[in-house]
């Protein structure tokens, strides 16, 4: 084990007191019923006996939460609004064989069988509220009967989560703080942001998620296993979290401590996966289609990068390429400069990304290291297959995947932050990695959002969440650094976390300035001026988008990825050394 104090403060000793000042926390955890949370929750009895399935203060909390939401309809609708009333017309109007051949609109269905059939179950009420919904050729309809429908969608499969996290409540020893971490959850920036605004159904997704980590706590591996399947059918990307879910399922449940085979266990985990998957895509198989169906779930024709750089090591890689063809020369380095990628990267539109200076990255390389890292983790698990262990090494599984996979989507940070969120009251050490991988994951996808109307609600929604969820959990966990060097290491994290209102008020200034001179060149000032929008990004050619307006964009991204790649050390190495 390392010896390194500064490191040693990733990973505070169990049981410790909490240090000089324990006495002082002791006295704020008594007073800890004045807070926002506990007011929220004091109506839960200590004793879970003969309880309702939804207590008064969680159903005031729905309530309130769902009339929010609905004031949400009117805003900001990304592309894939489009993308989703375009898939319930494809499963309405068309027969299977053609669901995933249609080419009628650019969105083409590209999700697993099972999510295309939830389509297909939303597109039969979605006939009776408007037929032209479901018209494969009424192409980019918004009426108001379509966004209302599909906004509504949204809230009520998000009560799959819901109501797993209530289930997580019931079973836990501490009520009250998991009270405050399902809150947090059901009321993340990140769902209201990618779902009820830009618009995904990841609430419904990782609703499924949570019960199938549920049964791991609860000790139902089969079930967990089942659900698991069947995510995996609804959204194919959760793959990336299966190695988690194939070593611990093999080693608790189909080995004996002794580390014999446990045949009939086997057998039946293995039926009930590969039942679901033939159920899923059976139909298609019958008709010939599955290499159609596969072309559509893997395409391989994209870059390394997303449109938006995801911010995560990538995101640090082509920085660097961009800064070593700016300055490199100029400091006297002999660089080779391949001119294809001059303008490849600093744009960051979809397609193959070249660098100029640093040399290529491939397919091949990102599986590698992505393996490479989950094995690490994945040897870990093995050896202690406990329900802990298990969470944290499903998160670090998403976690290597979001850092070094190809062609990542900025909104896969989600697959980072909801299950960390889960161990966020571990101890210590875990609530600051949380800390560091919210605020930074959260601010990662504001850029989503770009519109003046809704750039007070991502930032003021986002900061009051914030302020209440940290603080709360805060106080549950808190350990005040021992040494010098803990105490250096701690004034650098949050120096890095009081970056991020600056650099705000920066791209705000910035994008302003920018959008002005270019109107001003061409002799029409702007009376309002939205900022560069990923949209935007994607949909530009080369003569439209500048390498000042990718800037802000840029920024965003490599400073988001500092503090998601230092959260992700911290947890590789909390997890290695403490479990």
């Amino acid at each position: 084990m390392a010896t390194d104090e500064s490191v040693r403060h990733l990973v505070p000793p169990r049981g410790m007191p909490n240090s000089p000042i324990s006495s002082d926390n002791q006295q704020r955890k008594l007073s800890f019923s004045s807070t926002i949370s506990e007011r929220l929750v004091k109506d839960i009895p200590a004793e879970p006996k003969d309880e309702p399935l939804i207590l008064p203060g969680e159903r005031d909390i729905l309530v309130l939460s769902t009339l929010a939401k609905l004031l949400l309809f009117p805003s900001y609708r990304s592309t894939d609004f489009e993308v989703h009333r375009n898939w319930l017309a494809i499963t309405h109007s068309l027969p299977l064989v053609q669901w995933y051949r249609d080419t009628t609109s650019e969105w083409t269905l590209d999700y697993p069988p099972f999510f295309a059939h939830f389509e297909w179950f939303m597109s039969l009420f979605a006939a009776l509220v408007d037929s032209r919904i479901v018209e494969v050729k009424n192409l980019k309809y918004d009426a108001w009967s379509v966004v209302a429908f599909q906004r509504a969608t949204v809230i009520l499969t998000e009560l799959v989560m819901g109501f797993a996290l209530l289930r997580f409540i019931r079973g836990a020893a501490d009520r009250t703080t998991q009270t405050i971490v399902s809150l947090s959850l059901f009321l993340h920036p990140s769902f209201i942001i990618v779902d009820h605004i830009h618009f995904q159904y990841n609430g419904f997704m990782f609703g499924i998620l949570l019960w199938s980590i549920l049964m791991v706590r609860e000790g139902n591996k089969l079930l967990a296993g089942l659900l698991f399947a069947i995510l995996l059918n609804f959204k194919h990307l959760y793959m990336y979290l299966a190695p988690a879910y194939f070593v611990y399922l093999l080693r608790s449940y189909c080995l004996s401590p002794q580390g014999q085979l446990l045949v009939p266990k086997f057998v039946k985990l293995a039926t009930v996966v590969l039942s679901v998957f033939a159920v899923s895509f059976g139909p298609f198989a019958l008709l010939g289609q599955i290499p159609q169906v596969f072309s559509r779930l893997f395409p391989f024709t994209r870059g390394l990068n997303h449109a938006y750089w995801a911010p995560n090591a990538w995101a640090l890689v082509t920085a660097l390429d961009r800064v070593l063809l700016k300055y490199g020369r100029r400091f006297g380095f002999d660089l080779s400069i391949d001119t294809s990628g001059v303008a490849s990267t600093s744009r960051g539109l979809v397609g193959d990304t070249v660098f100029a200076v640093i040399p290529n990255v491939k397919p091949i390389h990102t599986f590698a290291i992505t393996v490479a890292f989950q094995t690490i983790f994945l040897v870990k698990l093995w050896r202690i297959p406990t329900y802990k262990s298990f969470v944290c090494a499903l998160t670090l599984c998403g976690y290597s995947s979001y850092m070094f996979g190809w062609h990542v989507h900025e909104k896969a940070v989600m697959m980072v932050l909801v299950p960390l969120s889960i161990l966020a009251t571990e101890n210590n050490a875990h609530f600051r990695t949380f800390v560091i991988a919210t605020i930074a994951g959260v601010f990662s996808l504001f850029p989503l959002l770009f519109t003046p109307q809704e750039t007070p609600i991502k930032l003021l929604y986002s900061v009051i969440w914030g302020i209440v969820t940290i603080f709360s959990l805060r106080k549950r966990v808190y350990e005040f650094p021992a040494t010098k060097l803990q105490v250096l290491l701690d004034l650098l994290e949050k120096a890095y976390l009081l970056g991020f209102p600056l650099l705000q008020m920066m791209l705000s200034v910035f994008h302003f300035a920018i959008q002005y001179w270019t109107s001003l060149t061409a002799n029409k000032i702007p009376t309002s001026v939205p900022p560069l929008s990923v949209d935007a990004v994607e949909g530009a050619g080369s003569s439209n988008v500048t390498q000042m307006e990718f800037l802000p964009l840029m920024v965003t991204s490599v400073y988001c990825a500092i503090g998601l790649c230092w959260a992700f050390i911290r947890l590789g190495w909390i997890y290695l050394w403490t479990y």
